[in-house]
């Protein structure tokens, strides 16, 4: 090989090394512009949420009771979701009333009931007459 042909090869590689830095240049520039074009888009989306949340939320406003009960308004506005199963027990009066509490307090654990939802839920699970 001669040093000319040395020299041309080494003059090649230098344009392949300059190139690939101004590819390199330009492919970082993307990088930030792409993250700072996800981090608009993150901005908007949380605003977006926050607003979406005071619009479609309504206030649930419960009215005082009119009744005599035992429970707290807290336990009384605490909503009971669609999907949520409640305990399959029933007191016929006829059972031990130990093992039915037992047996009620033991489902609800299973299925993640609150304090406020055993409450609400315990009060359907009346003797059948």
């Amino acid at each position: 090989m001669t040093m000319q042909q040395l020299t041309g090869m080494m003059q090649g590689l230098q344009e392949a090394m300059t190139a690939s830095r101004v590819e390199q240049e330009r492919m970082q520039a993307e990088l930030v512009a792409s993250q700072t074009r996800n981090d608009e888009l993150h901005r908007t989306n949380e605003e977006l949420r926050r607003g979406w949340r005071d619009v479609d939320e309504p206030e649930l406003v419960t009215p005082q009771r009119e009744f005599s009960t035992p429970f707290s308004q807290t336990i009384l506005e605490t909503m009971i979701p669609n999907t949520f199963t409640g305990p399959k027990v029933t007191f016929t009066g006829m059972e031990d009333p130990e093992a039915h509490l037992t047996a009620f307090h033991t489902q609800m654990m299973l299925v993640g009931g609150s304090d406020a939802v055993r409450c609400k839920l315990f009060m359907l699970l009346r003797p059948q007459l």
